[in-house]
């Protein structure tokens, strides 16, 4: 066991079409419940960042996904309130038509750009959304 606290390892993944619209999953659970997030969640033991933001996005949205880019690292020590939680985001490519809400996710959206003002979304995914939009529109 270590004497070093060590933050919680996660991945979110924004997943995208040829238009630029993207999936956003209803949580099911707190924190944030009811509101709207990335697909992503915590990297297991043994197990890359990249491994998992693929089975990730494979549990909560039923869409296999192939990763496309690394967008950023991010790392705000209270941007999730069970503790210290670093985040790496990836843009990935799927068929949207495939979705189907599971695991921790109550419910699938596709939303543009121009509704992410108008709906509640959880953590600091507001601003990796504007992000990888950014990365994905290069």
């Amino acid at each position: 066991m270590s004497k070093y606290k060590i933050p919680s390892l996660t991945a979110d993944i924004f997943i995208f079409d040829d238009d630029f619209n993207f999936i956003l999953i209803k949580r099911l659970n707190e924190p944030y419940k009811d509101c709207w997030a990335l697909p992503g969640g915590f990297v297991e033991y043994g197990e890359s960042v990249e491994t998992a933001a693929m089975r990730e996005a494979k549990e909560e949205t039923s869409i296999d996904v192939e990763l496309i880019d690394l967008v950023n690292v991010y790392s705000k020590p209270d941007r999730d309130p069970r503790g210290h939680t670093v985040t790496v985001a990836y843009t990935a490519k799927g068929d949207l038509s495939t979705r189907k809400a599971d695991s921790d996710a109550k419910e699938i959206g596709i939303f543009s750009h121009d509704e992410i003002n108008d709906i509640d979304i959880a953590f600091d995914h507001r601003q990796i959304i504007n992000d990888c939009l950014k990365k994905a529109k290069k």
